[in-house]
């Protein structure tokens, strides 16, 4: 299946104008489409762009982007008379303003936060030095330097850094809250949620706020998620060419990295890369182990990719040879779920009704179950979250809108089983049912 999607770039690409890959060079030669998406050496590149102009693809308008995910967070903040919005989660900072640092690093060491007023500033707070980093956004109205209250950071002055940092915020939301004093914050110390308590500010619940304003995706956001899912499925396409006897897990898991990193992708969440007796149970992650012929390989990208869109997409292959008949019954039980569990899906339908119509997994293979059945998916892993209708105790209620972007979910191996199939595709809740965004094919040999 790899030389089939290699050669599916390729042809397009020829398609378009008769010129070659190599050919396709610069921004210059891709004129507005290269334009757009290259924002002064910012964008994903003439690599990926050539590449997504060939497959039809068309570039977000970042901009409108932006802007639209900005007007989500107001709008929830006003459904919840909040003066502003106080966040320091790295994903919800590039959701609300699209500036990045350090992303990965910023989650154990919080140095960059941002103040939404619902009617007023967006205010950077970033890392030392950084503030050119977000000269090219023209939401934020102001950068400043951030105060830093974690123990790495700032030792035993931590109390006092928490006071200064939470009067800054308190100062804030007297400015420009229209005397409003309920702040939403997603995630801060318990040092910090006392300092700005102690300044008379009444706390809600940030992520509620962002995880619902993220849920709905503007058209733009949608072309941002097919170019990450065209980048990893090109990525896809170079790992399962590389596959062969002897290849260790890790050594193929690398090939997804650097075909990301190359088309202006960002990182990988996980390691979910297996093969053999090592697919089952899931969740062992990629190893120095060598793949032998005929054992399975099955992997789940969790791929953040260009614009910082994730493609959440898991296939399995097989190193070499023919799978056995045992192998070919569970993934056409897994494609079956995904298939059966993706079409019930429709504005409207309630997140439990849908649990209790989803596809009865085999009793042989539920004591092995994926966690859910279905989640969301944008920036990364989103809401929703649901679990199978046997595990309602962990479930809440809501039903899919449309411009719900989720994952479908399945993975069949049975306890004590030589092996085991994950699949998952991404696909968009339309106005009527759920089209595929993971195009990449499953394989022949399997459901034959």
């Amino acid at each position: 299946m790899a030389d089939h999607y290699q050669s599916k770039i390729a042809a397009k690409m020829a398609a378009a104008d008769g010129r070659s890959y190599d050919d396709l060079g610069s921004s210059d030669d891709l004129g507005s489409f290269g334009d757009l998406g290259s924002f002064g050496g910012l964008g994903p590149g003439d690599l990926a762009i050539a590449e997504w102009q060939a497959l039809g693809l068309e570039l977000p308008d970042v901009a409108a982007m932006r802007a639209y995910r900005l007007e989500r967070i107001r709008h929830e903040l006003g459904v919840r008379d909040c003066a502003a919005a106080l966040l320091t989660d790295p994903l919800n900072v590039r959701y609300a303003t699209d500036s990045t640092n350090m992303q990965l690093w910023c989650t154990h060491n919080p140095v960059r936060y941002v103040f939404v007023a619902t009617e007023g500033p967006v205010i950077l707070f970033d890392f030392y030095g950084s503030a050119h980093l977000s000269d090219h956004l023209q939401l934020i109205d102001e950068v400043r330097a951030g105060t830093s209250f974690f123990y790495f950071a700032s030792g035993d002055g931590t109390p006092a850094a928490a006071k200064r940092w939470a009067a800054e915020i308190a100062e804030l939301v007297k400015r420009h809250g229209g005397g409003s004093r309920r702040l939403a914050v997603d995630k801060v110390d318990p040092l910090g949620t006392r300092a700005l308590e102690d300044l008379d500010l009444s706390l809600i619940d940030g992520q509620e706020v962002t995880e619902l304003a993220r849920a709905i995706k503007s058209p733009d956001e949608l072309r941002a998620m097919r170019c990450a899912i065209a980048a990893c499925e090109t990525g896809m396409a170079v790992m399962q060419a590389h596959l062969e006897p002897g290849i260790t897990e890790q050594d193929l898991w690398s090939h997804l990295h650097a075909e990301n990193i190359k088309r202006g992708g960002e990182w990988i969440e996980t390691r979910l890369l297996a093969s053999g007796q090592r697919t089952n149970p899931w969740f062992a992650e990629c190893s120095s182990k060598a793949i032998k012929a005929g054992e399975i390989v099955a992997f789940d990208t969790d791929l953040i990719g260009p614009y910082g869109y994730c493609a959440d997409i898991s296939r399995t292959w097989l190193c070499a040879g023919q799978p056995t008949p045992r192998q070919k019954m569970m993934y056409q039980l897994a494609a079956e779920q995904i298939a059966h569990n993706t079409a019930l899906l429709r504005p409207g339908l309630g997140f439990r009704e849908f649990a209790e119509q989803s596809f009865p997994l085999a009793e042989a293979y539920r004591p092995n179950r994926y966690s859910v059945v279905i989640h969301g998916v944008g920036l990364c892993g989103e809401y929703p979250h649901i679990p199978y209708a046997e595990d309602a105790e962990h479930a809440y209620d809501d039903a899919f809108e449309t411009g719900m972007t989720v994952c479908v979910e399945s993975y069949v191996g049975e306890v004590g089983g030589p092996d085991g199939i994950k699949l998952e595709q991404q696909v968009l809740i339309t106005e009527t049912s759920a089209e595929l965004l993971s195009p990449y094919p499953l394989e022949p040999d399997f459901l034959s």
